[in-house]
């Protein structure tokens, strides 16, 4: 966690328990200036990917497990389905990750594009525009002129604020390719844990009866570490999250051992 985040951290604590002092710590004019400085350290923005790819693999990997199981197909089937399901919904979600950004990137130089053009051939309109939005937000028009004036002394600041001002489009700082890497393989790895039992089943011969219930646990433990890892990004509470998340994964895995039993002699 970079200093950014630490501050921000402790801001949020301060806030909840209502401590002043803590708050005023937080907010020191020095601490913030070096956490600016710090802020958005490597792998930072990826973060989200990274618990959210990691959540759906899991998830999706025990269901296909559970439904198997239900039909009572066997390990073959459960391992062919799972490292199929596995792979083929890691690289689709890895796909989805990289195009989703991309096109983001792409749709974000278009419109800065556009503003720039407009700025350079139409200043006076611009500033028009601007003005009006922070007007809206409450400003005088004295107040909205001033803003105008001086986002608009520097050409790329001015740009900047039409797209955010006006827009409300922040610029997304992460990198397309590493996105989709990171969801891969967050989903993978997390996908996985529902499998492991029924791999190494392969080498070490496990019972049916046995490498169900280990699988549930696994997969149960792995969902609530999962679930209470998102509190990294969304900084709700680490217990609801982990419980929330394993209710899900519970109810979509019911669902499909539930299907599973039902159809399982349509096999013959």
């Amino acid at each position: 966690m970079d200093s950014y985040s630490k501050r921000l951290e402790k801001a949020r604590k301060a806030f909840q328990h209502g401590d002043e002092n803590a708050s005023a710590l937080a907010h020191d004019p020095a601490l913030i200036a070096k956490a600016a400085e710090e802020h958005g350290g490597a792998g930072s923005q990826y973060l989200g990917e990274m618990v959210y790819g990691g959540l759906d693999g899991i998830i999706t990997t025990f269901a296909v497990v559970s439904g198997v199981a239900g039909a009572q197909l066997g390990t073959p089937v459960i391992l062919i389905l799972g490292l199929a399901n596995l792979l083929a919904d890691g690289f689709s979600m890895a796909t989805g990750a990289y195009l989703s950004t991309k096109s983001e990137h792409e749709y974000y130089r278009k419109e800065w594009e556009r503003e720039a053009w407009e700025v350079e051939h139409f200043p006076d309109g611009e500033r028009a525009e601007l003005r009006e939005v922070y007007v809206k937000r409450g400003y005088t028009e004295d107040e909205a002129r001033q803003l105008v004036d001086i986002q608009s002394r520097k050409p790329n600041r001015w740009v900047k604020a039409m797209m955010i001002d006006e827009l409300g489009m922040m610029k997304d700082e992460s990198n397309p390719l590493i996105n989709g890497l990171v969801t891969f393989g967050s989903f993978v790895i997390a996908g996985a844990v529902p499998l492991v039992v029924y791999l190494v089943g392969l080498a070490f011969p496990i019972s049916p009866d046995m490498a169900f219930p280990i699988s549930i646990v696994s997969s149960g433990l792995a969902l609530f570490a999962l679930g209470a890892s998102k509190v990294l990004v969304t900084k709700l509470n680490l217990i609801r999250s982990g419980l929330e998340m394993l209710v899900v994964g519970g109810l979509a895995a019911s669902v499909a051992y539930i299907v599973g039993a039902l159809l399982k002699g349509i096999g013959g």
